[in-house]
């Protein structure tokens, strides 16, 4: 098995799930075509993370071809909310909303087909 994670990226959860849900359980060579193609900065980093999942493999295993890899999980948790964008909305009777900034933690484990 082989990984990578992205931490604290500026995303939220729910709009990074929907780049997640295309490509779960696919080849990796599979996903990164699907998310060429989508046109959503989720997908740019999911992406960026499979690629750099497969640099680690082929690192760590001389060995290992990465047409056989495929995405053997893929795990999303929210990180925390940026404190320092202190910025205010308005809602209703006059009172006021904070602004939340997301951030996401993923995490994107590869293993070979044998």
């Amino acid at each position: 098995m082989y990984s990578a994670t992205a931490r604290y990226t500026r995303i939220s959860t729910t709009k990074m799930k929907l780049a997640l849900d295309m490509v779960r359980k696919k080849k990796a060579s599979e996903a990164l075509e699907i998310l060429r193609f989508v046109p959503n900065k989720s997908a740019r980093i999911l992406e960026k993370l499979i690629r750099s999942a497969i640099a680690n493999a082929q690192n760590k295993d001389k060995n290992v071809v990465s047409e056989n890899l495929y995405i053997r999980e893929l795990r999303l948790g929210p990180g925390p909310m940026l404190r320092w964008a202190k910025r205010w909305r308005p809602k209703a009777m006059g009172r006021a909303g904070r602004i939340r900034k997301r951030t996401s933690h993923i995490t994107v484990i590869l293993d070979s087909q044998s």
